[in-house]
């Protein structure tokens, strides 16, 4: 790892993850997430304040950058929820099938080198009536946005962690095992055209 990946990459995400735009987006899924709950992606505890402690039992955050889960530590502290921290990436969880409520993906598919790989594992510990929860940017509807896209995903990733501006999350999310019960999408206002497409909603394992 290098030293911008663990001394500065972290309060870069910190930073532009949690701008007022995309805290609405949070607050529109995680407050649903109840049971126990698998949070992948948790990095600096961005999430934290919005779940609600009255249907959340357990609360598992898996994020491979264990430098990023430090800077969570106020906000974990605030949490009146038992809270585990697991240092791993998305496509390696390591719980059992079919022990999970809800997971919770917000703006990490993004990220993640093997996605699909990612997703398949979320529905494997999903039980037969459980949600993932979803936020995501990624590709927009307009030709013109996504040529800007392509044209940014390389640089872009260089200097956001390996973020990708141009991942079709419906099609991610079909292909990963999941199908889709509600979706949502939207420019979010106050944000570059070529990163702020969202897309948000529930999906349930196929």
């Amino acid at each position: 790892m290098s030293l911008y990946e663990r001394y500065v990459l972290p309060h870069f995400i910190n930073c532009a993850c949690g701008t007022k735009p995309i805290r609405k987006q949070r607050q529109k899924v995680v407050p649903r997430a109840r049971g126990t709950v698998l949070e992948i992606g948790v990095g600096t505890g961005l999430n934290l304040p919005y779940y609600d402690g009255a249907k959340v039992d357990r609360l598992i955050g898996l994020d491979p950058s264990e430098r990023s889960w430090d800077l969570a530590a106020e906000r974990a502290a605030q949490l009146a929820i038992p809270l585990e921290f697991i240092g791993l990436p998305g496509e390696e969880i390591p719980l059992a099938s079919n022990s999970v409520d809800t997971v919770v993906v917000t703006f990490s598919l993004c990220t993640i080198p093997d996605p699909i790989t990612a997703l398949q594992g979320m529905a494997r510990v999903l039980k037969a009536d459980g949600e993932l929860l979803f936020a995501e940017h990624g590709a927009a509807p307009d030709e013109k946005v996504r040529r800007w896209q392509d044209r940014l995903d390389r640089p872009w990733g260089a200097i956001a962690g390996g973020c990708h501006l141009n991942r079709d999350i419906p099609l991610l999310l079909k292909s990963g095992g999941f199908q889709t019960r509600e979706l949502e999408s939207m420019y979010l206002p106050g944000t570059p055209r070529f990163a702020g497409f969202n897309y948000w909603g529930v999906a349930q394992a196929s």
